[in-house]
């Protein structure tokens, strides 16, 4: 990681919730309690948010992608800048019931959205009559809203990174339902026990939304470089192997002077006799 604790500290990452907001699973990441005000061990975020950092890096290289997911104010913009940047697919405007348990419904509805894409594209949907045009572009209209970030998503995610965990219940309770991995920015007001990765934070404010959104983001985009890297490893192995095989058939062979002259001499003597 680039960062150190005291960017952490800069950034606010340290402030929690009031007290009477308090989930009391959230003990072990509070260092103290001031005028009312939880306050977060940055150590601990540090250190979890290296760990997060490491399986982000490893999952992605492996060639599985994260899907992130973050639909409050504060945190839409930067969590798209950031997914788009590292080319992982997006949840930033409302998350569907069943987005992951019912994923099935969710690449039916997908394929149909593609389809409406490519009879906008292709001036097809010009061609329709008014009434039907106008209630396709209503469908549009709506599924972009919901889709946006899931375009070219074709199987489940290998793993979630969620921008507020107790806003975003629901995808973390199907993502648990199903065994997916979730890493997920905690306040002092959610409960880290949910969470495979819990990156103890101040979930609020934009800066501290954007330190560690941006930190998650670079271990992507280290993930991709290995992934291309071995990808291109793949793709050139054969081909060298395919040059030396042929550059082995090609050379020709120089036997030293003399050779086989015994040989053939012993077989004369064979026949003389």
């Amino acid at each position: 990681m680039n960062i150190t604790a005291k960017d952490l500290l800069d950034a606010g990452v340290h402030f929690g919730h009031q007290l009477r907001r308090w989930n009391p699973k959230s003990r072990p990441f509070v260092y103290a309690n001031m005028n009312g005000i939880s306050i977060i061990d940055l150590e601990q975020t540090y250190d979890r948010l290296g760990k997060a950092c490491q399986f982000v890096e490893e999952t992605i290289a492996a060639g599985k992608e994260i899907l992130f997911v973050g639909t409050k104010k504060q945190a839409q913009d930067i969590l798209r800048e950031a997914a788009e940047s590292c080319q992982m697919p997006y949840c930033v405007n409302r998350w569907m019931g069943g987005g992951l348990t019912n994923f099935a419904t969710i690449k039916t509805s997908l394929a149909k959205y593609r389809k409406f894409l490519k009879m906008e594209q292709s001036g097809e949907l010009e061609k329709l009559p008014g009434k039907e045009a106008a209630a396709i572009r209503r469908q549009m209209s709506r599924m972009n809203r919901n889709f946006e970030g899931l375009l070219n998503i074709e199987q489940l995610p290998a793993a979630l990174f969620v921008i507020d965990t107790k806003s975003e219940q629901i995808a973390v309770a199907e993502a648990n339902n199903l065994g997916i991995p979730v890493i997920g920015l905690v306040d002092t007001n959610s409960d880290p026990s949910v969470v495979d990765y819990p990156i103890p934070g101040n979930d609020d404010a934009v800066k501290s939304i954007r330190i560690i959104v941006e930190t998650i983001m670079e271990a992507a985009q280290n993930g991709l470089s290995q992934r291309e890297a071995k990808r291109n490893q793949k793709s050139v192995t054969p081909l060298v192997r395919e040059q030396i095989f042929e550059q082995q058939e090609e050379a020709e062979v120089t036997l030293p002077a003399g050779y086989g002259e015994d040989e053939q001499a012993a077989e004369g003597e064979k026949k003389e006799s």
